[in-house]
């Protein structure tokens, strides 16, 4: 009897570690893509491809007009596109801005309109907040976006709802620089830069600090073989 019960412990144990291994390879191949995968349909992009050296500044913006605009005359310097996250009250007033973003060829994504904690909320006022950046961005420059950033980075079961229904890709981040926080150039610069990986996604925001670092973080990528590309680009959405 004693035979059995380790025989059977043995065979419990080899189908524990083979269901271990599976789930394993599954957790390791969602890591890999950038995609974090939970019940089932939701899911959020924490990185880019792993396979290429890319790396994409992703600027939140409900404010600093002046910096954005700071941030694109260093972009243009070293000849990259950055992803700009558009707020969409900010955005009513900024019309000029939104469209100047466009044309200089940096991408336009959605940050919600209120900035609102989505997880929170309802599906019908995460869908709001979505829609109505998206239908304002559109009016401006005539373009869809179709990433969203949720702000302060929380999610919830309604928010990956809406954000299906209206086919947007949710994108969180690898690096924060907490530049809203930490009002210091080189510890901004420091968080951009430290220990980089292959689709790396750094949260940045339009700040006096910001602006500064901004030279020395695409100097830093440059010289260390990294590739500034648009969120886009670097989830493997699309070529440009």
């Amino acid at each position: 009897m004693r035979k059995l019960n380790i025989k059977n412990f043995k065979i419990r144990a080899a189908s524990n570690l083979v269901i271990f291994l599976v789930l394993g390879g599954l957790f390791f191949a969602a890591f890999r893509s950038g995609a974090i995968t939970a019940a089932g349909r939701e899911q959020a992009y924490y990185r880019g491809n792993s396979d290429r050296p890319y790396v994409s500044l992703m600027v939140n913006v409900y404010e600093g007009r002046e910096y954005v605009e700071k941030m694109m005359a260093v972009a243009e310097e070293y000849d990259v596109k950055l992803t700009f996250f558009i707020g969409g009250c900010f955005a009513k007033n900024q019309t000029d801005l939104i469209r100047s973003i466009y044309e200089r060829g940096h991408e336009l994504a959605n940050h919600g309109y209120f900035h609102r904690d989505p997880a929170k909320l309802s599906y019908k006022e995460n869908f709001d907040e979505i829609v109505m950046t998206e239908r304002l961005i559109e009016a401006i420059c005539n373009v869809k976006t179709s990433l969203f950033a949720p702000p302060s980075g929380s999610m919830g079961k309604e928010m990956f709802r809406a954000s299906k229904e209206l086919g947007y890709d949710v994108i969180m981040w690898s690096k924060d620089t907490i530049d809203w926080r930490d009002k210091d150039a080189d510890l901004t610069f420091t968080r951009a830069t430290k220990n980089m990986k292959n689709g790396d996604l750094v949260l940045m925001h339009p700040k006096p600090h910001t602006a500064e670092a901004l030279p020395k973080i695409l100097k830093f990528y440059k010289d260390n073989g990294f590739k500034v590309v648009t969120v886009s680009k670097n989830i493997g959405k699309t070529e440009i």
